[in-house]
């Protein structure tokens, strides 16, 4: 469990925003997933595939996770399966609903007839900028104080430019 160590699944519902998420783990790594996708893909694969190739990893990473979460927690926790199941799937879905965001911008601008390099590019941007923004806001959340708040986006901004960097390198 991420937050608040000792809870049960009865105490998670109390603990989520109006959007249903415990925090903020899965928004940054389904986009950190997606983002690393379109850096290692593009050029391999034309849009359609590349829009299947992060839904799919994004999928198959979510499902590793959510069997990971739940095996972890009913193990630690001394929960049933089940009990730590409908934990893990409520805290997990993020990382699913992160891949969308970069899939769907490869999609209108796919549509909008930009070459796949220039798709590409923007999406890995977009991820960048959205895990600057993600990270300003968990901090903000979590108690940070503007500075400090400052200082966990400069993180996510920092991990997408690593990204920037891989897809530089790659291609």
């Amino acid at each position: 469990m991420t937050t608040n160590e000792g809870r049960r699944t009865t105490r998670v519902k109390a603990d989520r925003d109006p959007l249903g998420m415990i925090n903020g783990e899965g928004i940054i790594t389904g986009t950190v997933v997606s983002a690393a996708v379109i850096a290692a893909s593009v050029g391999h694969l034309e849009d359609t595939r590349l829009i299947l190739a992060i839904l799919g990893s994004a999928f198959i990473y979510w499902l590793a996770h959510l069997h990971a979460r739940t095996l972890g927690d009913a193990v630690k926790h001394h929960t049933h399966p089940v009990d730590a199941l409908k934990e893990a799937l409520a805290e997990t879905w993020p990382i699913l609903a992160a891949a969308l965001v970069p899939a769907v911008i490869l999609f209108l601008l796919q549509v909008l007839g930009v070459d796949i390099r220039i798709d590409a590019w923007i999406a890995v941007i977009a991820c960048t900028v959205l895990l600057t923004g993600y990270s300003f806001f968990a901090g903000r959340r979590g108690g940070l104080s503007f500075g400090g708040s400052l200082i966990s986006a400069g993180i996510g901004a920092l991990l997408g430019m690593l990204i920037i960097g891989l897809k530089a390198s790659l291609h």
